[in-house]
């Protein structure tokens, strides 16, 4: 930071893994910052379906705020993922190794992003210049001039006024509603369904990776390892009884089907959701920085909604600290940079994820495999390819 460089006080909405980077970030730079936390506890279900993927740039980030090797205590490193066929088996093994040159990070980390918030909580409560406020969630976000005016509600109504905000108060964000930004996109035709079990599918698929992309044009799934459990992801058409979708049996019928337990599957935890694809008119207005969902929304196939959110926050908070040093240019372009991310990387290859894993014309699925098994096969190709899936073309 150059001379003229005064620290701002700065309002984080949000206590997610969007909302802790950005915290932590503007902290660690002497700002003082006050969180703002709808929940009053921050203590979570782990079993439950949450981002868990972080891809190479991220854990860069968080490398560079001194929390990554906490994370990779609590995380399982996947050095490559499969796209299979459900009845042909392994259609492409990618190995992120041929990134090493690009990242000191060359993997994925599976973990859940609880890890990553009660990890980044506890950095910010040893830091003077944090203040963490639970059970205070946003009712009204408006603007005074160049100020910021927030007004939460809970047990101890307040008003907050700062000249800075990061607004990463999920997919429902109260402030981008009180802002009047409009949130265009589309609803999947099918609802998610995500079981995380604790049976070790590795040793009931053998050769299987720690992430898997099953293609199928009756029932798609993916396959996914965290250090609790397994997790398996299923499409459910959007008119089916959610009772009997979740009901035991129905799930065991499903597992089963997927890999033969004679025992049958000791199931942790099953959700079932809508999934959309959205992305806010703007991110950015006045005082107030848009981040993660509240900005933008995507399926969940390829792990890029954490990842992009934790690089909206690096961006949203480098833009803050630019300002405050004299240099307002970055805060200006922050809403042209991170919707062209979203649209023009996540949006788009989360998309394709879809479509691939859920085609039915015999002539197009095959010719989608024969694709990925030329990419794969080709080191400068597959190099290509992953830069895009695991985001080093977008750093923040």
């Amino acid at each position: 930071m150059n001379a003229t460089f005064v620290p701002p006080s700065v309002l984080v909405v949000g206590l997610g893994p969007v909302g802790a980077t950005a915290a932590l970030l503007l902290a660690q730079a002497g700002c003082r910052v006050t969180v703002l936390e709808a929940e009053a506890s921050l203590e979570r279900d782990l079993n439950e379906s949450r981002a868990s993927t972080f891809h190479p740039p991220t854990l860069e980030i968080l490398a560079d705020l001194g929390v990554v090797d906490q994370l990779h205590e609590r995380g399982l490193v996947s050095r490559s993922y499969q796209y299979r066929d459900r009845r042909e088996g392994v259609v492409a093994e990618f190995d992120l190794s041929v990134l090493k040159a690009e990242t000191a990070f060359p993997y994925r980390l599976q973990s859940e992003q609880q890890n990553l918030v009660e990890i980044v909580h506890r950095e910010l409560l040893r830091m003077p210049n944090v203040e963490v406020v639970l059970g205070a969630p946003v009712e009204s976000a408006e603007r005074e001039g160049d100020t910021a005016v927030v007004r939460t509600g809970g047990d101890r109504p307040r008003e907050w006024r700062a000249p800075w905000v990061v607004a990463a108060d999920g997919a429902s964000s109260t402030v981008r509603k009180c802002l009047g930004l409009d949130f265009p996109g589309m609803t999947y035709p099918e609802r998610f369904l995500v079981v995380s079990v604790h049976d070790d599918l590795s040793e009931l698929l053998p050769g299987i990776c720690e992430v898997n992309y099953v293609s199928d044009p009756e029932e798609w799934l993916v396959l996914l390892r965290t250090p609790r459990h397994w997790r398996a992801l299923f499409p459910v058409p959007d008119g089916a009884e959610a009772a009997a979708v979740t009901a035991l049996e129905a799930v065991q019928e499903r597992l089963q089907k997927v890999a033969d337990n004679p025992g049958g599957y000791s199931v942790a935890h099953t959700s079932l959701y809508h999934v959309h694809q959205r992305v806010a008119d703007d991110f950015r207005v006045g005082p107030y920085f848009l981040a993660g969902d509240a900005a933008h929304l995507n399926n969940p196939l390829g792990g890029m909604g954490m990842n992009s959110g934790i690089h909206d926050a690096v961006d949203a908070a480098r833009s803050i600290l630019a300002a405050a040093g004299g240099d307002p240019s970055r805060a200006a372009g922050y809403s042209d940079r991170r919707r062209g991310v979203a649209l023009d990387l996540v949006r788009a290859a989360t998309h394709r994820n879809w479509e691939t894993l859920q085609q039915k014309s015999p002539d197009k699925r095959r010719q989608i495999h024969d694709k990925l098994r030329d990419t794969a096969a080709d080191p400068e190709s597959a190099r290509e390819y992953l830069r895009v899936s695991s985001m080093l073309v977008s750093r923040a």
